[in-house]
């Protein structure tokens, strides 16, 4: 039974319906991500199943007691007190007994954001806000969560975090998200709103693009042979009297209602058609770091960074919060100078720097004024575009660009900064947070169009698919300063940190050991030749347990048990007819629900397999 059911919600602002007769249903333990174009009416959408918005018609079924949490997309402009109040203000308090259990759980949630509860809320950073927010939203124990881009301004530490708590909350979970890898991760149903309609699909995120893609070239190819039958229809009613007489009535009727068909249907919105101005090549080095330090209040941002950066490179820049990443770009870019070391930069050099601030806009001026600065037209690789046709092909419509940039949405306001950046010649691109707010299909288009950019490309970005999808090396800024540099993108990144957690982890094992050993040896009056070479007898004695050996053994047939399973599972899954057997349907739900636990198992499979083998 469903813990919250919409029916038949409409929600109209003028023009098309934004909620046009929306139905879904919420299950208790759901976690589902609603993904939609930029201003597709997402978060509006949560605003009514909260009562903070009122629907046209329609209705909203909640179970008897049902406790609605919500997280908002934007940080509060004012919230006074400390972290523990702000986290405390989200537990309902109605004088029972519980009260004492509510806020234990607060207590225990204030504790997983890893912020000092005493610390004044106005003096986080964006990304910590964010974790405080989130613990508010979830102190109050609710049936229901409601989260509204909960990724934004968190570092891929922070994301990781809030995998690992949503994923364990036993509440149902409803957010949007365009954190292509979150999703991934957390949701297990995905409800999509396009064109004012949800569909609900009951798949995790990949089969839900796999097959929402072909329901739309499916739906392509129906809406042109409706259109080749009603331009048929039309020449028909054009010959003359005979399409007027008595016996083709019911045809001139048909007639009518296709046209009235047609007048309804409702377009997708098109993609964003993107294109970079190139200049002149600039010279073969871009930037070149050698022994580069950078401090900051005394404390090291940079520490000794050797690196070069050539044309053609697309470098991703990571680190947690605060940790210096942009403080890294501005130094590769000259416009900081580093307490020590040298930097020398390339020839020929045309920059377009993206901040994530979005200081480049001009609040004051219009959208056509920000791009063309007064003038009519501009020119993108030698080709004369006026001023208001290149809006459009960023989906800005006539009006929009005529109209302020305080009326644009957060994902409106990157497209337009992406715009103005895309319209100046460049050699090198600078991308400070270029992710945020946009869907994931200008995301996908964004990625494509650096992937052929001639030039070179520095991106700060905490969305991993994106750099997984950009990057062709990775800059990450680790602890005291030092900065790692991995071959590829996040993804690559990722498993080589994890290894070197390995390698240092069993070094620091071999390291107590043989203090430990030495210790030992001290107290029994050993000499340390004799300690030395007892203590190399023990490292070559040592080897796998007799439990370890079994399970080293058994581990290979687990993981080939584990992989042919998933392989069966997703070809299974890959056979169009089995989408149209309702039976058949149900069974592979519940595989599905399995598919994402046993991509787990395997992985942990693997990691063992590598502890034992390297034993």
């Amino acid at each position: 039974m469903p813990i919250l059911s919409a029916q038949n919600i409409l929600l109209r602002f003028g023009g098309p319906p934004l909620l046009d007769n929306v139905s879904f249903d919420v299950e208790a333990g759901d976690r589902i991500c609603l993904v939609g174009r930029n201003g597709e009416g997402k978060s509006t959408l949560l605003k009514v199943l909260t009562g903070e918005m009122e629907a046209n018609s329609g209705e909203i079924i909640k179970k008897s007691g049902l406790k609605v949490s919500r997280m908002v997309q934007e940080i509060p402009a004012h919230l006074d007190g400390t972290v523990r109040d702000v986290v405390m203000s989200g537990v309902s308090r109605d004088g029972h007994a519980d009260d004492a259990v509510r806020n234990s759980h607060a207590e225990a949630i204030l504790g997983k954001t890893g912020i000092a509860a005493d610390a004044p809320f106005d003096s986080l950073s964006g990304g910590q806000k964010r974790r405080v927010l989130f613990a508010r939203a979830v102190a109050s124990d609710p049936d229901l969560l409601l989260l509204d881009e909960p990724t934004n301004h968190l570092d891929i530490p922070a994301i990781q975090w809030l995998e690992g708590i949503v994923t364990r909350l036993e509440c149902a979970v409803l957010f949007v998200s365009h954190d292509r890898t979150f999703v991934r991760r957390v949701a297990t149903r995905i409800l999509e709103l396009d064109r004012g309609r949800v569909r609900s699909w009951d798949f995790p995120y990949d089969k839900f693009v796999q097959f929402r893609d072909q329901a739309l070239a499916e739906e392509e190819k129906a809406n042109a042979l409706f259109d080749k039958r009603l331009a048929e229809e039309e020449v028909w009613i054009r010959k003359g009297i005979q399409a007027r007489r008595t016996r083709n009535e019911g045809r001139v009727r048909a007639l009518i209602k296709m046209r009235e068909e047609r007048a309804a249907r409702r377009t997708r919105t098109g993609n964003v058609n993107m294109q970079i101005t190139e200049a002149d090549r600039s010279g073969r080095l871009v930037a070149r770091l050698t022994d580069v330090s950078y401090s900051y209040d005394g404390a090291p941002l940079i520490s000794h960074l050797s690196t070069e950066v050539s044309r053609g490179d697309r470098i991703g820049i990571v680190g947690p919060n605060g940790s210096g990443k942009t403080t890294l770009l501005r130094l590769i870019l000259g416009e900081l100078k580093p307490d020590s070391g040298d930097v020398r930069l390339g020839t020929n050099l045309q920059i377009a720097y993206f901040d994530q601030m979005r200081t480049r806009l001009r609040e004051d001026k219009t959208l056509i004024e920000n791009i063309g600065d007064g003038q009519a037209y501009i020119t993108l690789n030698g080709v004369k575009r006026h001023v208001l046709s290149y809006l459009q092909d960023f989906l800005f419509s006539a009006d929009r660009a005529r109209g302020p940039i305080s009326a644009l949405s957060g994902g409106e306001r990157n497209r337009l900064l992406l715009a103005c950046l895309f319209s100046h010649p460049s050699n090198v691109l600078v991308l400070d947070e270029p992710t945020n707010d946009l869907d994931m299909e200008t995301l996908d288009l964004l990625a494509e169009l650096l992937a052929d950019y001639k030039g070179t490309v520095l991106t700060v970005s905490h969305d991993r698919a994106f750099l997984d999808s950009v990057a062709t090396s990775i800059l990450a800024i680790e602890d005291n300063g030092s900065v790692f540099e991995a071959v590829g993108g996040y993804s690559d990144y990722e498993e080589n940190r994890k290894i070197r957690e390995k390698e240092k982890a069993k070094a620091a094992r071999i390291a107590e050991e043989k203090a430990n050993s030495q210790k030992n040896a001290s107290a029994s009056g050993m000499s340390n030749a004799e300690n030395a070479v007892n203590l190399a007898n023990s490292a070559k004695k040592r080897k796998r347990s007799y439990n370890e050996e079994r399970e080293y053994t058994a581990l290979p047939a687990k993981i080939e048990g584990l992989e042919e399973k998933i392989a069966e599972i997703q070809t299974e899954l890959s056979k169009p007819e089995v989408y149209t057997d309702a039976k058949r349907i149900v069974e592979l739900q519940k595989e599905l629900s399995e598919l994402s636990d046993l991509n787990s198992e395997l992985e942990k499979a693997y990691d063992r397999f590598g502890e034992l083998d390297s034993i």
